[in-house]
Protein backbone atom coordinates (compact mmCIF):
# COMPACT_ATOMS: atom_id res chain seq x y z
CA UNK A 1 0.00 0.00 0.00
CA UNK A 2 1.36 3.27 -0.86
CA UNK A 3 2.07 5.51 1.86
CA UNK A 4 0.60 9.11 2.50
CA UNK A 5 4.34 10.77 2.48
CA UNK A 6 5.39 9.12 -1.08
CA UNK A 7 2.28 10.98 -2.83
CA UNK A 8 3.21 13.99 -4.94
CA UNK A 9 2.47 17.29 -3.45
CA UNK A 10 -0.71 18.95 -3.93
CA UNK A 11 -0.25 21.74 -6.20
CA UNK A 12 -2.38 25.21 -4.93
CA UNK A 13 -2.41 26.37 -8.59
CA UNK A 14 -4.60 23.39 -9.45
CA UNK A 15 -6.75 23.81 -6.30
CA UNK A 16 -6.73 27.34 -5.10
CA UNK A 17 -7.95 30.51 -8.29
CA UNK A 18 -6.01 33.32 -6.95
CA UNK A 19 -2.96 30.83 -6.92
CA UNK A 20 -3.47 29.88 -10.66
CA UNK A 21 -3.78 33.43 -11.60
CA UNK A 22 -0.39 34.88 -10.33
CA UNK A 23 1.17 31.92 -11.87
CA UNK A 24 0.68 33.27 -14.92
CA UNK A 25 3.67 35.88 -14.14
CA UNK A 26 5.91 32.93 -14.27
CA UNK A 27 3.98 31.13 -17.09
CA UNK A 28 1.04 29.14 -15.83
CA UNK A 29 0.37 26.18 -13.47
CA UNK A 30 2.63 23.36 -13.54
CA UNK A 31 1.28 20.33 -15.71
CA UNK A 32 0.38 17.73 -13.79
CA UNK A 33 3.45 15.42 -14.08
CA UNK A 34 5.86 18.52 -14.35
CA UNK A 35 8.94 18.57 -12.76
CA UNK A 36 10.48 21.93 -10.86
CA UNK A 37 13.83 22.84 -11.54
CA UNK A 38 15.08 19.11 -11.61
CA UNK A 39 16.49 17.08 -7.73
CA UNK A 40 17.95 20.66 -6.43
CA UNK A 41 14.96 23.04 -6.75
CA UNK A 42 12.69 21.22 -4.60
CA UNK A 43 9.72 22.83 -3.03
CA UNK A 44 11.15 23.38 -0.15
CA UNK A 45 13.86 25.25 -1.31
CA UNK A 46 12.06 27.16 -3.46
CA UNK A 47 10.18 28.76 -0.41
CA UNK A 48 13.10 29.43 1.71
CA UNK A 49 14.20 31.11 -1.19
CA UNK A 50 11.30 33.41 -1.75
CA UNK A 51 11.06 33.96 2.25
CA UNK A 52 14.60 34.76 2.03
CA UNK A 53 13.77 37.52 -1.35
CA UNK A 54 10.97 38.88 0.11
CA UNK A 55 13.41 39.46 3.54
CA UNK A 56 16.30 40.98 2.02
CA UNK A 57 13.27 43.44 0.80
CA UNK A 58 12.25 44.05 4.19
CA UNK A 59 15.84 45.25 4.64
CA UNK A 60 16.07 47.76 1.84
CA UNK A 61 12.42 49.18 3.09
CA UNK A 62 14.47 49.97 6.19
CA UNK A 63 17.21 51.79 4.13
CA UNK A 64 15.85 55.19 4.71
CA UNK A 65 16.15 54.75 8.17
CA UNK A 66 19.45 52.92 8.29
CA UNK A 67 20.90 55.46 6.41
CA UNK A 68 20.17 58.68 8.48
CA UNK A 69 16.06 58.34 10.17
CA UNK A 70 16.96 56.43 12.66
CA UNK A 71 18.92 59.54 13.64
CA UNK A 72 17.59 62.80 12.71
CA UNK A 73 14.55 62.79 15.67
CA UNK A 74 11.58 60.26 15.25
CA UNK A 75 9.29 62.39 12.15
CA UNK A 76 11.23 60.95 9.64
CA UNK A 77 11.64 57.71 10.60
CA UNK A 78 7.72 57.48 11.08
CA UNK A 79 7.40 59.25 7.49
CA UNK A 80 9.41 57.00 6.12
CA UNK A 81 7.46 53.78 7.60
CA UNK A 82 10.78 52.26 8.58
CA UNK A 83 11.01 52.74 12.38
CA UNK A 84 12.62 49.42 14.56
CA UNK A 85 13.08 49.06 18.01
CA UNK A 86 16.27 47.44 17.77
CA UNK A 87 19.24 49.91 17.07
CA UNK A 88 17.40 52.53 19.66
CA UNK A 89 17.82 49.91 22.62
CA UNK A 90 21.24 48.96 21.93
CA UNK A 91 21.91 52.36 23.67
CA UNK A 92 18.64 52.49 25.67
CA UNK A 93 19.18 49.05 27.04
CA UNK A 94 22.81 49.49 27.80
CA UNK A 95 23.87 47.11 25.19
CA UNK A 96 26.52 49.68 24.09
CA UNK A 97 27.68 50.12 27.44
CA UNK A 98 28.49 46.55 27.99
CA UNK A 99 25.43 46.02 30.55
CA UNK A 100 24.44 42.27 30.97
CA UNK A 101 20.59 41.81 30.43
CA UNK A 102 18.85 41.21 33.93
CA UNK A 103 21.61 41.53 35.85
CA UNK A 104 23.31 44.84 35.29
CA UNK A 105 20.24 48.01 35.48
CA UNK A 106 20.07 51.07 32.74
CA UNK A 107 18.88 54.57 33.26
CA UNK A 108 14.70 54.30 32.71
CA UNK A 109 13.68 57.29 33.22
CA UNK A 110 10.36 56.38 34.25
CA UNK A 111 8.94 57.89 37.34
CA UNK A 112 6.87 54.70 38.06
CA UNK A 113 10.11 52.26 37.98
CA UNK A 114 12.56 54.53 39.43
CA UNK A 115 15.65 56.05 37.61
CA UNK A 116 17.09 52.43 36.93
CA UNK A 117 14.99 49.78 35.55
CA UNK A 118 16.21 45.84 33.42
CA UNK A 119 15.34 44.67 30.01
CA UNK A 120 11.71 44.01 29.93
CA UNK A 121 12.17 40.98 27.70
CA UNK A 122 11.80 37.16 28.13
CA UNK A 123 15.14 35.54 29.04
CA UNK A 124 15.39 33.49 25.65
CA UNK A 125 15.42 36.82 23.63
CA UNK A 126 17.26 38.69 26.07
CA UNK A 127 20.09 36.63 25.06
CA UNK A 128 19.56 36.47 21.37
CA UNK A 129 19.77 40.81 22.29
CA UNK A 130 23.02 40.14 24.30
CA UNK A 131 24.60 37.77 21.97
CA UNK A 132 24.05 40.17 18.64
CA UNK A 133 26.02 42.99 20.84
CA UNK A 134 28.70 40.60 21.57
CA UNK A 135 29.24 39.91 17.42
CA UNK A 136 28.84 43.81 17.50
CA UNK A 137 32.10 45.37 16.24
CA UNK A 138 33.15 48.21 18.91
CA UNK A 139 35.11 51.08 18.39
CA UNK A 140 33.52 54.11 15.96
CA UNK A 141 30.72 56.69 16.79
CA UNK A 142 27.43 55.58 18.38
CA UNK A 143 25.24 55.83 15.44
CA UNK A 144 27.86 53.40 13.14
CA UNK A 145 27.68 50.50 16.12
CA UNK A 146 23.16 51.34 16.27
CA UNK A 147 23.82 50.46 12.68
CA UNK A 148 26.14 47.06 13.13
CA UNK A 149 23.79 46.37 15.50
CA UNK A 150 20.69 46.00 13.88
CA UNK A 151 22.84 44.67 10.99
CA UNK A 152 23.65 41.74 12.87
CA UNK A 153 20.63 41.31 14.36
CA UNK A 154 18.77 41.17 11.00
CA UNK A 155 21.00 38.50 9.95
CA UNK A 156 20.63 36.17 13.00
CA UNK A 157 16.66 37.09 11.81
CA UNK A 158 17.59 36.03 8.42
CA UNK A 159 18.13 32.81 9.80
CA UNK A 160 14.87 32.57 12.34
CA UNK A 161 13.36 33.38 8.94
CA UNK A 162 14.82 30.24 7.26
CA UNK A 163 13.83 28.17 9.94
CA UNK A 164 10.32 29.62 9.78
CA UNK A 165 9.86 29.15 5.95
CA UNK A 166 11.42 25.17 6.02
CA UNK A 167 9.00 24.30 9.10
CA UNK A 168 6.04 25.29 7.22
CA UNK A 169 6.98 23.81 4.23
CA UNK A 170 7.82 20.66 6.35
CA UNK A 171 4.45 20.49 8.32
CA UNK A 172 1.82 19.63 6.09
CA UNK A 173 4.29 16.72 3.70
CA UNK A 174 2.16 17.25 0.92
CA UNK A 175 1.54 20.69 0.49
CA UNK A 176 4.37 22.36 1.11
CA UNK A 177 3.87 25.35 -1.13
CA UNK A 178 1.05 26.34 1.16
CA UNK A 179 4.38 27.70 2.81
CA UNK A 180 4.82 30.27 0.06
CA UNK A 181 2.07 32.01 1.68
CA UNK A 182 4.34 32.86 5.26
CA UNK A 183 7.06 33.64 2.33
CA UNK A 184 5.49 36.11 0.28
CA UNK A 185 3.08 37.85 3.02
CA UNK A 186 3.76 41.81 2.23
CA UNK A 187 3.29 41.86 6.52
CA UNK A 188 6.69 39.73 6.70
CA UNK A 189 8.69 42.08 5.11
CA UNK A 190 7.33 45.14 6.37
CA UNK A 191 8.01 43.97 10.34
CA UNK A 192 10.90 41.56 10.27
CA UNK A 193 13.57 43.59 11.51
CA UNK A 194 11.34 46.15 14.00
CA UNK A 195 11.55 43.50 17.08
CA UNK A 196 13.01 40.61 18.36
CA UNK A 197 9.68 38.44 17.27
CA UNK A 198 11.03 36.10 14.51
CA UNK A 199 13.33 33.98 17.45
CA UNK A 200 10.09 32.88 19.74
CA UNK A 201 8.16 32.08 15.76
CA UNK A 202 10.80 30.18 14.49
CA UNK A 203 11.07 28.17 17.99
CA UNK A 204 7.00 27.75 17.82
CA UNK A 205 7.17 26.83 14.17
CA UNK A 206 9.74 24.20 15.27
CA UNK A 207 7.35 22.83 17.74
CA UNK A 208 4.72 22.61 15.16
CA UNK A 209 6.90 20.24 12.87
CA UNK A 210 8.02 17.87 15.93
CA UNK A 211 3.77 17.88 16.73
CA UNK A 212 3.42 16.90 12.92
CA UNK A 213 5.63 14.03 13.16
CA UNK A 214 4.22 12.54 16.25
CA UNK A 215 7.28 13.80 18.22
CA UNK A 216 5.27 14.68 21.70
CA UNK A 217 8.38 15.76 24.16
CA UNK A 218 10.21 17.39 20.84
CA UNK A 219 7.09 19.27 20.40
CA UNK A 220 7.31 20.44 24.64
CA UNK A 221 10.81 21.19 24.50
CA UNK A 222 10.39 23.64 21.89
CA UNK A 223 6.89 25.36 22.95
CA UNK A 224 9.14 25.89 26.19
CA UNK A 225 11.92 27.37 24.61
CA UNK A 226 9.08 29.57 22.29
CA UNK A 227 8.14 30.42 25.68
CA UNK A 228 11.47 31.61 27.03
CA UNK A 229 11.23 33.85 24.05
CA UNK A 230 7.81 34.85 24.01
CA UNK A 231 5.10 34.39 26.01
CA UNK A 232 1.95 33.54 23.39
CA UNK A 233 3.63 30.04 22.61
CA UNK A 234 2.51 28.53 25.79
CA UNK A 235 -1.03 29.49 24.60
CA UNK A 236 -0.24 26.30 22.32
CA UNK A 237 -0.60 23.75 25.16
CA UNK A 238 -3.90 24.49 25.37
CA UNK A 239 -4.42 23.70 22.23
CA UNK A 240 -3.13 20.67 22.82
CA UNK A 241 -5.10 19.69 25.81
CA UNK A 242 -8.18 19.92 24.28
CA UNK A 243 -7.78 17.83 21.42
CA UNK A 244 -5.94 15.20 23.27
CA UNK A 245 -9.20 15.62 25.69
CA UNK A 246 -11.28 14.78 22.42
CA UNK A 247 -8.56 11.69 21.36
CA UNK A 248 -8.17 10.24 24.69
CA UNK A 249 -4.01 11.21 23.93
CA UNK A 250 -3.20 11.88 27.56
CA UNK A 251 0.11 10.38 26.99
CA UNK A 252 1.42 12.66 24.70
CA UNK A 253 -0.04 15.15 26.20
CA UNK A 254 1.97 14.80 29.35
CA UNK A 255 4.90 14.32 27.52
CA UNK A 256 4.34 17.46 25.58
CA UNK A 257 4.01 18.80 28.93
CA UNK A 258 6.94 17.47 30.74
CA UNK A 259 8.98 18.70 27.40
CA UNK A 260 8.09 22.43 27.72
CA UNK A 261 8.26 22.53 31.40
CA UNK A 262 11.61 20.71 31.32
CA UNK A 263 13.36 23.61 28.68
CA UNK A 264 11.44 26.55 29.62
CA UNK A 265 12.94 26.00 33.64
CA UNK A 266 16.27 24.92 32.30
CA UNK A 267 16.69 28.75 30.42
CA UNK A 268 15.26 30.53 33.15
CA UNK A 269 16.02 29.12 36.06
CA UNK A 270 19.51 30.15 36.48
CA UNK A 271 18.75 33.67 35.79
CA UNK A 272 15.29 33.27 38.28
CA UNK A 273 17.67 32.15 40.67
CA UNK A 274 20.63 34.27 40.70
CA UNK A 275 18.85 37.50 39.12
CA UNK A 276 15.20 37.78 40.01
CA UNK A 277 14.48 41.16 39.97
CA UNK A 278 15.49 41.10 36.33
CA UNK A 279 14.13 37.83 35.77
CA UNK A 280 10.32 39.03 36.85
CA UNK A 281 10.87 42.73 34.86
CA UNK A 282 8.86 41.44 31.86
CA UNK A 283 5.96 39.66 33.73
CA UNK A 284 5.32 42.83 36.04
CA UNK A 285 5.85 45.36 32.69
CA UNK A 286 2.90 43.43 31.07
CA UNK A 287 0.72 43.03 33.57
CA UNK A 288 1.31 47.02 34.77
CA UNK A 289 1.14 48.22 31.13
CA UNK A 290 -1.08 50.27 30.41
CA UNK A 291 -3.76 49.86 27.27
CA UNK A 292 -1.25 50.97 24.26
CA UNK A 293 -1.52 51.46 20.62
CA UNK A 294 -3.17 48.77 18.15
CA UNK A 295 -5.52 47.64 20.86
CA UNK A 296 -9.54 47.39 20.21
CA UNK A 297 -9.13 48.67 24.43
CA UNK A 298 -7.05 52.23 23.18
CA UNK A 299 -10.18 52.19 19.93
CA UNK A 300 -12.68 52.28 23.04
CA UNK A 301 -10.97 54.79 24.83
CA UNK A 302 -10.31 56.80 22.12
CA UNK A 303 -13.90 56.95 21.04
CA UNK A 304 -15.28 57.16 24.20
CA UNK A 305 -12.73 59.47 26.43
CA UNK A 306 -13.02 56.64 29.26
CA UNK A 307 -9.38 56.10 30.38
CA UNK A 308 -10.37 52.16 30.71
CA UNK A 309 -8.10 51.65 33.84
CA UNK A 310 -9.28 48.02 34.53
CA UNK A 311 -8.53 47.43 31.01
CA UNK A 312 -5.74 44.31 32.21
CA UNK A 313 -9.00 43.16 33.78
CA UNK A 314 -11.09 43.49 31.09
CA UNK A 315 -8.11 41.94 28.60
CA UNK A 316 -7.79 39.05 30.78
CA UNK A 317 -11.26 38.05 31.06
CA UNK A 318 -11.68 38.63 27.73
CA UNK A 319 -9.29 36.27 26.44
CA UNK A 320 -10.01 33.79 28.97
CA UNK A 321 -13.82 34.07 27.41
CA UNK A 322 -12.40 33.25 23.70
CA UNK A 323 -10.02 30.40 24.82
CA UNK A 324 -12.93 28.62 26.56
CA UNK A 325 -15.63 29.53 23.39
CA UNK A 326 -12.14 27.55 21.34
CA UNK A 327 -12.43 24.70 23.67
CA UNK A 328 -15.84 24.36 23.23
CA UNK A 329 -15.92 24.52 19.60
CA UNK A 330 -13.19 21.69 19.52
CA UNK A 331 -15.61 19.41 21.48
CA UNK A 332 -18.78 20.44 19.92
CA UNK A 333 -17.24 20.29 16.18
CA UNK A 334 -18.61 17.08 14.01
CA UNK A 335 -15.07 16.43 13.45
CA UNK A 336 -11.85 17.04 15.60
CA UNK A 337 -10.27 20.43 14.24
CA UNK A 338 -7.18 20.26 12.96
CA UNK A 339 -4.30 21.43 15.38
CA UNK A 340 -2.97 24.31 12.81
CA UNK A 341 -6.43 25.65 12.96
CA UNK A 342 -7.20 25.91 16.22
CA UNK A 343 -3.50 27.48 17.05
CA UNK A 344 -3.99 30.22 14.84
CA UNK A 345 -7.45 31.01 16.68
CA UNK A 346 -5.98 30.91 20.17
CA UNK A 347 -3.33 32.76 18.93
CA UNK A 348 -5.39 35.25 17.54
CA UNK A 349 -7.95 35.91 20.48
CA UNK A 350 -4.55 36.26 22.81
CA UNK A 351 -3.66 39.75 19.81
CA UNK A 352 -7.53 40.55 19.62
CA UNK A 353 -7.64 40.81 23.67
CA UNK A 354 -4.50 42.38 24.36
CA UNK A 355 -3.76 45.75 25.65
CA UNK A 356 -1.17 46.19 22.92
CA UNK A 357 -0.60 45.58 19.50
CA UNK A 358 2.82 45.88 17.90
CA UNK A 359 2.54 45.63 14.09
CA UNK A 360 5.22 42.89 14.41
CA UNK A 361 2.86 40.71 16.30
CA UNK A 362 1.16 39.72 12.94
CA UNK A 363 4.30 37.83 12.38
CA UNK A 364 2.38 35.49 15.12
CA UNK A 365 0.07 34.79 13.17
CA UNK A 366 0.90 34.29 9.84
CA UNK A 367 2.66 31.02 9.37
CA UNK A 368 -0.50 29.35 11.53
CA UNK A 369 -2.40 31.11 8.98
CA UNK A 370 -0.43 29.35 6.30
CA UNK A 371 -1.15 26.23 7.69
CA UNK A 372 -5.05 26.75 8.98
CA UNK A 373 -6.41 27.97 5.90
CA UNK A 374 -4.34 27.90 2.97
CA UNK A 375 -6.39 30.06 0.19
CA UNK A 376 -4.92 33.33 -0.82
CA UNK A 377 -8.14 35.16 -1.04
CA UNK A 378 -8.47 34.88 2.47
CA UNK A 379 -4.93 35.27 3.45
CA UNK A 380 -4.63 38.52 0.72
CA UNK A 381 -7.27 40.08 2.46
CA UNK A 382 -6.11 39.75 6.25
CA UNK A 383 -3.28 41.11 4.92
CA UNK A 384 -4.10 44.33 3.40
CA UNK A 385 -5.88 45.24 6.65
CA UNK A 386 -2.31 44.27 8.34
CA UNK A 387 -0.61 46.86 5.82
CA UNK A 388 -2.90 48.75 6.70
CA UNK A 389 -2.73 49.40 10.50
CA UNK A 390 0.94 48.91 9.35
CA UNK A 391 0.86 51.97 7.81
CA UNK A 392 -1.71 53.50 9.87
CA UNK A 393 0.47 53.61 12.92
CA UNK A 394 3.85 55.40 11.62
CA UNK A 395 2.01 57.50 10.35
CA UNK A 396 -0.15 58.34 13.44
CA UNK A 397 3.23 58.62 15.37
CA UNK A 398 4.33 61.24 12.16
CA UNK A 399 1.58 63.23 13.31
CA UNK A 400 1.61 63.25 16.81
CA UNK A 401 5.56 64.05 16.62
CA UNK A 402 5.26 66.97 13.92
CA UNK A 403 4.29 69.34 16.41
CA UNK A 404 1.96 72.33 14.60
CA UNK A 405 2.94 70.93 11.44
CA UNK A 406 0.50 67.87 11.35
CA UNK A 407 2.45 65.52 9.33
CA UNK A 408 0.67 62.49 9.34
CA UNK A 409 -2.30 60.60 10.03
CA UNK A 410 -5.04 62.02 12.95
CA UNK A 411 -6.20 60.27 15.41
CA UNK A 412 -9.47 59.78 13.15
CA UNK A 413 -7.28 58.01 11.15
CA UNK A 414 -5.66 55.84 12.85
CA UNK A 415 -8.81 54.53 14.84
CA UNK A 416 -9.47 53.61 10.93
CA UNK A 417 -6.17 51.23 10.94
CA UNK A 418 -6.41 49.72 13.87
CA UNK A 419 -10.07 49.03 12.90
CA UNK A 420 -9.17 47.20 9.50
CA UNK A 421 -6.46 45.08 11.95
CA UNK A 422 -9.47 43.78 13.84
CA UNK A 423 -12.00 43.04 10.92
CA UNK A 424 -9.71 41.66 8.62
CA UNK A 425 -8.07 38.78 11.81
CA UNK A 426 -11.84 38.77 12.51
CA UNK A 427 -12.31 37.69 9.40
CA UNK A 428 -9.79 34.97 8.69
CA UNK A 429 -10.86 33.73 12.35
CA UNK A 430 -14.11 33.29 10.67
CA UNK A 431 -13.11 31.69 7.67
CA UNK A 432 -11.80 29.27 9.90
CA UNK A 433 -14.18 28.89 12.50
CA UNK A 434 -16.42 28.05 9.35
CA UNK A 435 -14.11 25.54 8.35
CA UNK A 436 -14.53 23.46 11.71
CA UNK A 437 -17.90 23.75 11.97
CA UNK A 438 -18.30 22.71 7.91
CA UNK A 439 -15.44 20.18 7.52
CA UNK A 440 -15.88 19.30 3.90
CA UNK A 441 -15.03 22.97 3.17
CA UNK A 442 -11.39 22.82 4.53
CA UNK A 443 -9.35 22.68 1.81
CA UNK A 444 -6.43 20.63 3.71
CA UNK A 445 -8.91 17.95 4.13
CA UNK A 446 -9.95 17.73 0.44
CA UNK A 447 -7.80 15.05 -0.61
CA UNK A 448 -8.65 12.56 2.20
CA UNK A 449 -6.65 13.64 4.91
CA UNK A 450 -7.61 14.23 8.59
CA UNK A 451 -5.43 16.52 10.38
CA UNK A 452 -1.42 16.80 8.65
CA UNK A 453 0.19 18.85 11.05
CA UNK A 454 -1.42 16.65 13.80
CA UNK A 455 0.82 13.88 15.21
CA UNK A 456 -0.69 11.39 17.21
CA UNK A 457 -3.92 12.30 16.26
CA UNK A 458 -4.11 12.09 12.65
CA UNK A 459 -6.84 9.88 12.09
CA UNK A 460 -7.30 8.76 15.97
CA UNK A 461 -10.90 8.12 17.05
CA UNK A 462 -12.56 10.19 19.14
CA UNK A 463 -13.15 9.28 22.70
CA UNK A 464 -15.13 12.07 24.52
CA UNK A 465 -17.39 15.04 22.63
CA UNK A 466 -20.28 17.32 23.90
CA UNK A 467 -22.22 16.04 21.19
CA UNK A 468 -22.61 12.53 22.82
CA UNK A 469 -20.77 13.04 26.34
CA UNK A 470 -19.39 9.38 25.81
CA UNK A 471 -17.37 7.22 23.89
CA UNK A 472 -18.10 7.95 20.27
CA UNK A 473 -15.97 6.46 17.06
CA UNK A 474 -15.21 9.40 14.92
CA UNK A 475 -16.93 8.42 11.99
CA UNK A 476 -16.09 11.62 9.61
CA UNK A 477 -12.80 11.12 10.49
CA UNK A 478 -10.90 8.71 7.70
CA UNK A 479 -8.14 5.83 8.94
CA UNK A 480 -5.14 6.03 7.71
CA UNK A 481 -6.05 3.50 4.56
CA UNK A 482 -9.41 5.15 3.83
CA UNK A 483 -7.22 8.52 3.01
CA UNK A 484 -5.02 6.67 0.94
CA UNK A 485 -7.66 5.13 -1.08
CA UNK A 486 -9.60 8.50 -1.06
CA UNK A 487 -6.23 10.59 -2.44
CA UNK A 488 -5.46 7.69 -5.01
CA UNK A 489 -9.03 8.23 -6.29
CA UNK A 490 -8.44 11.53 -6.73
CA UNK A 491 -5.25 11.17 -9.13
CA UNK A 492 -7.66 8.87 -11.06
Amino acid sequence: MTKVHEEPPVLPTQQDEVAAAGSELIGGPLGRHARLGGHWLTPVRVVILVALGMFALGMVQKLPCYDWAWFQGAGSQYTHACYSDIPHLYSARGFADGLIPYFDRFPDGDPKYGDMQYVEYPVLTGAFMQFASWLTPGGGSIQHREQLYWMVNAGMLMICAVVIAYCVARTHRRRPWDALLFALAPAFALTATINWDLLAIALTAAATLMWSRGRAVLFGVFIGLATAAKLYPVLLLGVLFVLCWRAGKWRAFGAALLGAAGSWLLVNGPVMYFAWDGWKRFYVFSQERPIDFGSVWLLISQRSGNPLDGANTYATVLTLLLCAAIGLLTLAAPRRPRFAQLAFLVVAAFILANKVYSPQYVLWLIPLAALARPRWRDFLIWQTGEVMYFLGIWFYLAYTTSGDKHQGLPVEGYQLAIAAHLIATLYLCAVVVRDILLPERDVVRQDGSDDPSGGVLDGAEDVFTLAHMTKAPQDAAPSQGQRVEWGADLRD
